[in-house]
């Protein structure tokens, strides 16, 4: 099977789980839903579509819990994601402790020319840094808010060698086109084409580790079974 057949076969096991979960977006998620403990996300974004066949395809990629003790929950990931709902910082986040809301904020500041040099600088940041950010954290909250979702549970140990990890991994090298010919790419439009990050604008991904590996093509069966399993 090429490329293309593993794909179609990826996104075949995606319309599956859809079919039993439902696409969700974070404005309308909380920790009161029943999420499982541990888990693989996947998110779309509109306009963004696979070239084969029209339907939504996959922008990003990523789980949690994959060093060695880790304690981190499905939904804490998500939450870090989704930003602020209340408090100081309402309606904001903190991209410090999300990748996927740095690598929206560099492409909001680029493709808006906006002048904003802490962005990205350090692991933590002084309240005035905050207060500065938060107009360009709650644009980033906005977007990733509005991005439709799925997930598939798979719970074991964590670590790298977790079956999360194992999926993430080679769900990303399948979808990355980073330096090999491009198949379901993204948009003229894609907010990605603005991102910082290389692997972000020529992967077609809200991602960058993985971008430029090979896949195992039997990680394919293994979520197929995760979803089955739900």
């Amino acid at each position: 099977m090429d490329r293309i057949g593993r794909l179609n076969r990826f996104y075949y096991v995606l319309n599956l789980l859809e079919n039993k979960i439902g696409k969700h977006t974070l404005a309308n998620c909380d920790g009161k839903m029943n999420w499982p403990r541990q888990g693989i996300y996947f998110f779309f974004e509109e306009g963004e579509v696979r070239e084969t066949n029209g339907e939504p395809r996959v922008v990003r990629v990523g789980t949690h819990a994959v060093s060695s003790g880790s304690k981190t929950t499905l939904w804490n990931r998500l939450r870090t994601h989704k930003g602020s709902v209340s408090g100081k910082y309402s309606g904001g986040g903190n991209h410090r402790g999300s990748i996927f809301r740095l690598h929206i904020g560099t492409a909001i500041i680029n493709k808006h020319n906006i002048e904003l040099n802490t962005w990205g600088k350090g692991s933590s940041a002084k309240s005035s840094t905050r207060k500065a950010e938060h107009s360009l954290e709650v644009a980033v909250s906005k977007k990733i808010r509005s991005m439709p979702f799925l997930w598939v549970k798979a719970e074991d140990d964590a670590g790298p060698q977790s079956i999360r990890k194992f999926i993430e991994r080679n769900a990303i090298a399948l979808l990355s086109n980073y330096q090999r010919p491009v198949i379901d790419g993204p948009s003229g439009n894609w907010l990605g084409l603005y991102c910082q990050n290389k692997f972000v604008r020529h992967s077609g991904l809200w991602n960058v580790d993985h971008v430029a590996e090979q896949y195992d093509p039997y990680f394919l069966e293994i979520f197929y079974q995760l979803v089955k399993d739900m």
